[in-house]
């Protein structure tokens, strides 16, 4: 079995050793045990650091990404959840791409005043639309969405 110290993994897997750490206190990850005062950690916490670099990049949170583990530390997909996600992602992805288009639409307009714009005016209404569902819950005492 091959043996990383915790100086070893963060170079390797490009994340600062405080984020090991935290990952650690999460239960993400688990160290062998220490030489000295280093942690240790199996060669396979490269894969788990590797799942959770793509988890968190598909924009599950930490608790969603620990839950995808079983008890014995084994990857165990939660298959309904990762449709679920990607069904969130269409949806960002949409979005983004109507305002995309909006911008480049924004960029061209022949208008002298953006304002008075239609399409413009469209897209500034959909956007405040989509702010107000953020700002109640935000005032509800909920983070929000992100």
């Amino acid at each position: 079995m091959q043996e990383l110290d915790i100086g070893q993994v963060s170079r390797q897997s490009g994340l600062p050793a405080s984020t090991l750490r935290y990952y650690e206190a999460r239960g993400l990850v688990h160290p062998l045990g220490r030489k000295g005062l280093r942690r240790v950690y199996d060669a396979a916490v490269m894969q788990r650091l590797a799942l959770i670099a793509l988890g968190r990049a598909a924009g599950f949170s930490l608790d969603e990404i620990a839950g995808m583990f079983d008890a014995h530390g084994q990857f165990a997909m939660d298959r309904p959840l990762l449709l679920r996600k990607a069904n969130d992602l269409d949806r960002h992805i949409a979005r983004l791409q109507a305002l995309r288009d909006g911008l480049r639409h924004a960029a061209r307009c022949q208008q002298a005043d953006h304002l008075q714009c239609p399409t413009f005016q469209c897209l500034m209404n959909k956007a405040l639309r989509r702010q107000a569902p953020q700002r109640a819950a935000v005032s509800a005492g909920n983070k929000g969405p992100g």
